[in-house]
């Protein structure tokens, strides 16, 4: 696209309609904007690892092995639980070379530690949708074991944005949420629940497309700072999680919905905490009271207005994601509704709203 257009249309590989966005020398590309939903046709249902009597079969199934020698690693970009991550590039021959991120395995593991490391590559490698993190494949036949999944240049979200306060457009944030709800559908009609779904564990690529990322983090969150831990015994990210969730662990498809509002709330907010300093127990006590998030400054009413459905105390008022995705849809479609549809976003659902106090 030239310098100073401001959209242009055009089509992928799958023949959708992408429409491309012109922000500060990047693109924002925001998928089948003429299209209210999103037919996932041939979607399997996930398979949960843990049901394999052999871990290593779940890996063998989903994730392809990689010759060592492919891996090119240029330098350490962090370090997760399991050991550090660093970006390279796969060279594969007779293929394009491929930015990737790597996750090790560090030296002196125990077993388990290896089981759970490599959990993570037999969940995304049953994955396949341009909104979430895409797995290249494993190294488990020599040290250091390895996970290879693609590059997202700009990081984290939470991050991203907070460097970049007030640099977009509604519209553009509004289609990175697009994004992310069409991830979180695929996911939900998959079967699958994340459990730690968060604006930090949405990666960014070049050209601002939002995928969900971090899915071993759906168990395990002993390391997360912002975990605490439950009356069920478990440690979860109090801040984003739906009240059933803390208090039964009752995770669903609906309490991914609640967290999905809490992104909705952080990429508006372009990165705040939410809930602020209140503490884990106070936030608790807040939402079992009534409160919820207010809306950000500079945020539509509309959008707020679909957070609060979200977070409906009882699970089953809550909107699916398939249902946030087509709002959001007709949102982008008529950019001038985002302020002048208030009603609208009361009617839409079908379930009936309850106000709550914020």
């Amino acid at each position: 696209m030239r310098q100073g257009v401001d959209q242009a249309s055009i089509f992928d590989e799958s023949g959708m309609r992408m429409h491309w966005f012109h922000l500060s020398n990047s693109l924002l590309a925001v998928q089948g904007l003429s299209l209210f939903t999103i037919p996932f046709s041939g979607i399997k249902t996930y398979v949960d690892p843990d049901t394999y009597e052999d871990p290593t079969q779940a890996v063998e199934e989903f994730a392809k092995e990689i010759d060592p020698s492919y891996i090119c690693i240029d330098r350490v970009i962090g370090a997760g639980e399991f050991g550090e991550v660093c970006s390279g590039h796969l060279r594969i021959p007779g293929r394009k070379d491929v930015a990737v991120a790597i996750k090790t395995l560090k030296g002196g593991y125990m077993e388990d530690q290896r089981r759970e490391f490599l959990r993570e590559a037999s969940i995304i490698g049953q994955f396949n949708n341009s909104n979430i993190i895409r797995l290249e494949g494993v190294v488990t036949k020599s040290r250091p074991v390895m996970i290879v999944v693609e590059y997202m240049e700009n990081g984290a979200l939470d991050a991203f944005l907070r460097t970049r306060e007030g640099q977009f457009t509604v519209l553009q944030l509004v289609g990175m949420l697009r994004g992310i709800a069409v991830g979180m559908t695929y996911l939900s009609d998959m079967g699958y629940v994340h459990r730690d779904l968060a604006a930090r564990n949405i990666l960014v690529d070049g050209n601002l497309v939002c995928k969900v990322s971090d899915f071993g983090m759906s168990r395990v969150l002993e390391d997360d700072s912002e975990s605490a831990y439950t009356a069920t015994g478990g440690k979860i990210p109090i801040r984003w999680t739906a009240p059933e969730a803390i208090a039964y662990g009752k995770f669903s498809s609906s309490s991914d919905i609640w967290s999905y509002a809490i992104v909705m709330w952080e990429v508006m907010s372009y990165g705040e905490r939410p809930y602020w300093e209140m503490s884990n127990q106070d936030v608790i006590l807040s939402i079992e009271e009534g409160y919820r998030l207010p809306a950000p400054i500079g945020c539509p009413v509309t959008l707020h207005q679909l957070m609060l459905h979200c977070w409906q105390k009882e699970s089953s008022q809550r909107p699916s994601f398939t249902d946030v995705l087509s709002f959001l849809d007709k949102l982008i479609i008529n950019p001038s509704s985002m302020l002048t549809l208030v009603n609208d976003a009361l009617r839409y659902f079908s379930s009936p709203y309850v106000f709550m106090t914020v």
